[in-house]
């Protein structure tokens, strides 16, 4: 009888015959027919794991370009491609860029905007300067292209998305990935104004630049009116359309050696990323014998591990609250570009153009002028919807942190040698390259770290205070976003500079918030403000998040899940990796305290859907009854006061808001919930698992369990959000849950490593490991990652030397 591990080789073997192949025996090598720059060994374990060993960063860099290429081929071709600005190019310019997180944009728009960047040789500058990557990190990102390109010479590519399309070629260059890095960094700042920036434009008659919130014009002039105006502003809107509010997050909960089994440190990290698009990530496992060895998940197009461990501490990694950019606002002399300095100096915003070339329907080429505005800040933007339009008495440009560096893959690097949560943190700062996230950290002493120590511009509260014009102070007050005055913008209101700052311009770390413990520590997206159900972290700038700020469900679920386990014992590996599956919906459990829930419904006359609302388990597992009602409900249901008897206590945030209201409002939502379900064809008891299911590329519709995030207060938080696949279902997951990790440092000094990948490691729906992670995540198991040499070889599936360049 053949052994299963034999099945998954023989269906390798099947669906990519140029891959080279030898068992556990011997392998073989891969030779090129020129000098060998590079050698690497590339071990796939189970799953399609790959675990590369190299004596040489290059060659490191050279094996894991390699294996994503084999597993991401098309993701990798698409995001060259969009470094290179030529998205328009091939694949014309009216079709849109979805990258799954901050970017909805035309190819001409992604292509205007990269095409700039590439014109004033932004990378090429970042590559040479203080702000740019050390010599190791430049040789990993050059053998990682190499290997890819390797790759494209070696093999045909089988994946349906992209085998035919010719313009992915052996071509990758440096500059290439390093533009891709460069673009990730700016997911959370001026990726997420790119629309605006690229639009932006003069006022017109047609286009006065207002704003478009449904709040009383004209805006605010004088501070004082801010207030009243700010009272009347759509927060939620406000923040949505600066990217604050999105499924976009993560939640990870590190465990200290007081209060875990083992007497070490533990982590559960699950980052909530897209299951589709460019941000996907990859498993890999990285060796230069002696010296460096670590494993876990890189973003597609990383060399570096981003989210892992090595045999002294694991880490993951949370999306901050913090603000990676400053809008700066100026003051037009008449309507138009020419704007006010200080001294009483006229300026003009400076216009680019950009030439790009776009395909025809007719399959020819044509070239087409966009432009750009910018001021020695950065980007002019034209955003009427965050009361940033191009008026005819203003506009705004911002500045961005995170446009000014090229130090992420170096921060990664240096990261995956710490010794511990401590010097976890060190090297973090001294890399000063973490873009957009919190750490939370878990070593073998038992230590655990939570950190925002993030790029975050140097605005401190008292520079935001004297610099605010009376809009900035509007978006201060509703968003937390400081608008600064560009009159003073390179005098009292530039950023400042901290000694202990890894550049000029950016907090250093000093000024950011952190905690090394030895109980436990977490965070799921909301400020800094709570690492833990007691610690409160207070007394930082305001650009970096809120304090005394209400929690979302998610965040409360996450931390009950703690409290709850340590009152009846210490956490152990067992119980921490349980969290991830125990999908209890923390807002239907305040909810239904005194029969609230039930009461809202009954009130509707729905008798049979509140019937299955009450039996519900208030769970969001595969086999649950009600969930789907539950997520329609709080979707629609009011917020705040509003919702709530009891509001926010900053005295008792993971308890307070309480108390559903029963009132008109509430019910009217549960009836709205009610009738939406009906009109989606949905009976009131369908499981929630034959309605919730995977939607990624090629997926079969296995059942996911579950919810919605921050509203329903689901750990294991998923969306719906472009769906790949399964559109017919009522839920086709799409988003959240990601590269889950649950991670142990045992008793023995052995690590215990449990993965999951959730939409697995291949992107080719013909491969054998295109999904079968994502059966095991339906079915609630784990990966047993094979992270020593012995565990490598009992796991062995192939075996790939490399060499050449």
């Amino acid at each position: 009888m053949r052994t299963p591990r034999l099945l998954t080789l023989l269906a390798a073997l099947l669906v990519v015959p140029a891959l080279a192949v030898a068992g556990p025996a011997g392998a073989e090598r891969v030779q090129a027919a020129a000098a060998a720059p590079y050698d690497a060994t590339i071990r796939i374990t189970e799953h399609g794991i790959p675990h590369i060993t190299a004596s040489t960063w290059g060659s490191l860099g050279y094996g894991s370009g390699y294996a994503a290429a084999r597993s991401s081929i098309c993701n990798l071709a698409d995001t060259v491609l969009t470094a290179r600005g030529q998205r328009s190019r091939h694949l014309g310019g009216d079709a849109r860029y979805l990258d799954g997180v901050s970017l909805d944009a035309t190819n001409l728009q992604v292509d205007t905007f990269v095409t700039d960047l590439r014109n004033r040789k932004v990378v090429e500058n970042l590559l040479v300067s203080p702000a740019g990557p050390t010599a190791r990190a430049r040789e990993m990102v050059k053998g990682y292209t190499a290997g890819i390109n390797r790759w494209l010479r070696d093999n045909p590519i089988t994946d349906p998305a992209c085998r035919n399309e010719a313009w992915i070629k052996p071509d990758a260059t440096e500059i290439d990935l390093w533009y891709g890095v460069y673009m990730a960094n700016l997911i959370a700042s001026s990726g997420n104004f790119l629309t605006d920036i690229v639009e932006a434009d003069p006022p017109t008659l047609q286009d006065p630049g207002l704003p478009d919130l449904g709040i009383d014009l004209p805006l605010p002039t004088k501070t004082e009116d801010v207030a009243a105006y700010a009272a009347k502003v759509d927060k939620e809107a406000l923040l949505k359309a600066l990217g604050q509010e999105s499924d976009f997050g993560s939640n990870a909960t590190a465990i200290g050696g007081d209060k875990s089994s083992t007497g070490r440190g533990m982590i559960l990290g699950n980052p909530h990323f897209p299951w589709v698009g460019r941000y996907k990530f990859t498993q890999q496992h990285l060796t230069i014998p002696g010296r460096y060895d670590v494993a876990g998940a890189s973003l597609i197009g990383s060399p570096a591990v981003n989210i892992g461990w090595n045999k002294d501490v694991a880490w993951s990694h949370t999306v901050s609250t913090a603000y990676r950019f400053t809008p700066y606002e100026y003051f037009t002399v008449g309507p138009g570009a020419l704007y006010l300095s200080a001294n009483g100096l006229l300026r003009k915003a400076e216009r680019r153009f950009v030439d790009v070339v776009v395909k025809q329907a007719d399959g020819s080429l044509r070239t087409v002028r966009e432009d750009v505005w910018r001021t020695p800040q950065g980007y002019v933007i034209d955003s009427s919807s965050q009361f940033m339009g191009w008026s005819p008495l203003s506009f705004w440009a911002i500045r961005d942190a995170n446009a000014e560096h090229l130090r992420t893959i170096d921060t990664f690097l240096s990261m995956g040698e710490a010794t511990g949560s401590r010097d976890l943190l060190a090297r973090q700062d001294k890399g000063g390259g973490m873009p957009w996230v919190n750490t939370i950290a878990a070593d073998r002493n038992g230590e655990v770290l939570y950190a925002d120590h993030s790029v975050v511009p140097h605005v401190t509260n008292a520079m935001a205070t004297r610099c605010l014009t009376p809009v900035g102070l509007l978006l201060k007050s509703v968003a937390g976003l400081p608008g600064l005055n560009g009159l003073l913008a390179d005098g009292l209101c530039k950023w400042g500079t901290d000694a202990d700052a890894q550049r000029p311009g950016i907090l250093g770390p000093a000024k950011l918030p952190a905690v090394v413990r030895r109980d436990w520590v977490m965070n799921a997206n909301d400020s800094y403000w709570t690492p833990n159900d007691k610690v409160r972290l207070e007394g930082f700038s305001s650009i970096i998040g809120c304090e005394k700020c209400v929690r979302t469900m998610r965040t409360r679920m996450v931390q009950q899940y703690v409290v709850d386990r340590l009152a009846v014992g210490k956490e152990t590996p067992t119980t921490l990796r349980g969290h991830e599956h125990e999908n209890r919906v923390r807002a239907a459990e305040v909810m239904r305290v005194g029969g609230k829930l039930d009461q809202v419904c009954a009130r509707t006359g729905e008798t049979r859907a509140c019937a299955v609302l009450k039996a519900w388990d208030g769970h969001s597992d595969v086999d649950s009854v009600g969930t789907h009602l539950f997520e329609a409900f709080v979707e629609r249901a009011p917020t705040g006061f509003n919702l709530w008897t009891v509001p926010f206590d900053a005295r008792d945030p993971l308890h307070t808001p309480r108390g559903l209201k029963t009132d008109a409002r509430v019910v009217k939502a549960m009836q709205e919930a009610i009738d939406a379900v009906r009109d989606a064809g949905v009976a009131f008891d369908a499981p929630w698992g034959s309605l919730q299911v995977s939607g990624d590329r090629g997926a079969p519709a296995l059942p996911i369990g579950g919810g919605e995030g921050d509203l329903a207060g689901n750990a294991n938080a998923v969306a719906s959000r472009n769906p790949a696949s399964n559109t017919d279902r009522y839920k086709p997951v799409s988003y959240g849950s990601s590269h889950i990790q649950a991670i142990s440092y045992l008793a023995d000094g052995s690590v215990d490593a449990r993965t999951i990948l959730t939409y697995s490691q291949d992107e080719d729906p013909a491969s054998p490991w295109s999904s079968d992670q994502t059966k095991l995540f339906s079915r609630e198991q784990w990966v047993r990652f094979a992270w020593t040499p012995a565990q490598i070889r009992a796991d062995l599936v192939s075996t790939v030397v490399l060499s050449g360049s």
